[in-house]
């Protein structure tokens, strides 16, 4: 009888981190790298990287998401953590990129679930804040 995974040595799924960090301070990168470091720390995943987009006029193409679309070539590389999807772009340019990480076999992997809509709080009751730490996989199916 095998042992239990617990029990054997088993690598955690790779990662790489992607910032959309346009204008943003040294220490405002530094925190939310921490903070996918973190996550990953904690859901048992390795972070082999963050690739970081500092120009917000690049379009889909950018230098940074090129360079992360190029990892996610490599083999045991299981996704892309990002803070929350706006971090992939506007809207238009997040659901490309999205489409293209998709393309490339991996998962997206979003530390803050997107919001619903701000009219969706009711009135009557104080809104009710998020868990920072919970993951949206899109695409789950394997």
């Amino acid at each position: 009888m095998e042992s239990l995974t617990e029990q054997r040595p088993v690598n955690n799924p790779v990662v790489y981190g992607f910032l959309r960090l346009a204008g943003v301070s040294a220490a405002r990168h530094k925190a939310l790298a921490g903070a996918l470091a973190e996550y990953c720390r904690s859901h048992e995943l390795q972070l082999s990287g963050v690739f970081t987009d500092r120009d917000a006029a690049a379009g889909a193409t950018s230098a940074a998401f090129t360079g992360l679309l190029d990892v996610l070539a490599l083999p045991d590389v299981y996704g892309v953590i990002a803070p929350a999807l706006s971090h992939l772009g506007p809207k238009a340019i997040a659901a490309e990129r999205g489409r293209r990480i998709e393309k490339a076999g991996s998962r997206l992997l979003l530390v803050r679930k997107p919001e619903a809509s701000s009219h969706a709080v009711s009135r009557s009751r104080p809104g009710r804040r998020r868990h920072p730490g919970t993951a949206r996989v899109l695409d789950a199916e394997s």
